[in-house]
């Protein structure tokens, strides 16, 4: 935890460090959208048509002005093709081993909730793992979430509803989920506590970027 004298109490510490994180993150997200974005020779108002987002709202993403939703993130990854992870790569060399201590894992962060990376410096395998923490009343929003891909869910505290489909799934702790997530989904905490998860993503493989392709 940083400190800066006089040393403030420590709820108001963990919101100072929790914000920074998150403006840290915020900056990466935007950055990497911008490169992908110009690596397609799209202008910010092209990928706004494409994704159905605001010229406005994409300025203020590239540029680390705000986070962005799950919603956001899932429009912009539809309409580039690839998956969400996609945002939060990092140009290093890939490891055959990889060791990660609690705590030093990279975190994404978004609205009452964060996600532990557990890959992150590992050989591309296809799969995406995460540690999930959801605050009470988290939930991936009101629009249906579809990307190409399958997941599979882990509960591991509080509880967590999918509702994929037509179909309602409650998952308490040691409850498991998979699922094409090409199937119109949503998910929330509907428990009075944290909720925690083993997430992972297997999104499919990505093919050449020719045009837009999303739900909105």
């Amino acid at each position: 935890m940083f400190q800066n004298p006089p040393f403030p109490p420590p709820s108001i510490q963990g919101k100072t460090h929790a914000s920074s994180i998150k403006q840290d993150v915020s900056e990466q997200v935007g950055q990497k959208i911008r490169e992908i974005r110009k690596s397609r020779r799209l202008s910010i108002r092209a990928v706004a048509e494409m994704s159905g987002l605001s010229v406005n709202t994409l300025s203020l993403v590239e540029n680390g002005k705000t986070s962005p939703s799950v919603n956001t993130l899932h429009r912009l990854a539809q309409s580039f093709n690839l998956p969400i992870t996609a945002f939060f790569e990092k140009n290093k060399p890939k490891n055959q081993v990889v060791y990660q201590k609690a705590g030093e894992r990279q975190q994404i962060i978004f609205p009452k909730g964060q996600m532990e990376r557990l890959n992150t410096g590992a050989q591309p395998a296809g799969y995406e793992p995460f540690v999930t923490k959801l605050e009470m009343g988290a939930n991936s929003g009101e629009v249906p979430v579809t990307y190409p891909g399958r997941e599979f869910i882990y509960c591991l505290e509080g509880h967590i509803t999918y509702f994929i489909g037509n179909d309602v799934f409650p998952l308490a702790p040691g409850d498991s989920l998979i699922f094409d997530a090409h199937t119109p989904h949503i998910w929330r905490n509907t428990a009075s506590t944290t909720s925690s998860a083993l997430l992972v993503v297997c999104p499919e493989p990505v093919q050449e970027f020719r045009e837009p392709n999303f739900i909105p």
